[in-house]
């Protein structure tokens, strides 16, 4: 298995590693902290708050898609993880592989069918 990344994915790797540390957020909370107490200094000017306003919002800005990257990365391998459970269960139904493919209407319906099945578990065990 080839375990080699990108660098964009290293790169989202470390820094959502980093950006969820809690000496992170002190950083941040820090910084807004220094940011306001200098607000006398500088008059409150705009320039003073263009400068919290515009270093906030790039950085939500690139940490969304840094996120999403994560984020996307990890509900693969937790589906191919879940996807190899199923499929190694002898009596599993092998259909349900794949269910994040398809579309809303098939995913309820399936969906309802399950809920059967519990509903039914549940009054057999009353």
């Amino acid at each position: 298995m080839n375990h080699h990344n990108s660098l964009f994915t290293r790169f989202a790797k470390a820094t959502s590693k980093i950006a969820g540390k809690p000496a992170t957020f002190i950083i941040a909370v820090a910084l807004v902290v220094i940011w306001g107490a200098t607000g006398p200094v500088f008059g409150y000017s705009d320039t003073w708050q263009l400068v919290i306003n515009t270093s906030t919002t790039i950085i939500t800005f690139l940490m969304v898609f840094l996120i999403q990257n994560t984020q996307n990365r990890d509900t693969e391998a937790l589906q191919v993880k879940l996807d190899e459970i199923i499929r190694s269960i002898e009596e599993a139904r092998n259909e349900v592989l794949d269910l994040e493919e398809l579309d809303e209407k098939d995913l309820d319906d399936i969906r309802d069918e399950y809920i059967q099945l519990a509903d039914s578990a549940r009054s057999k065990g009353e």
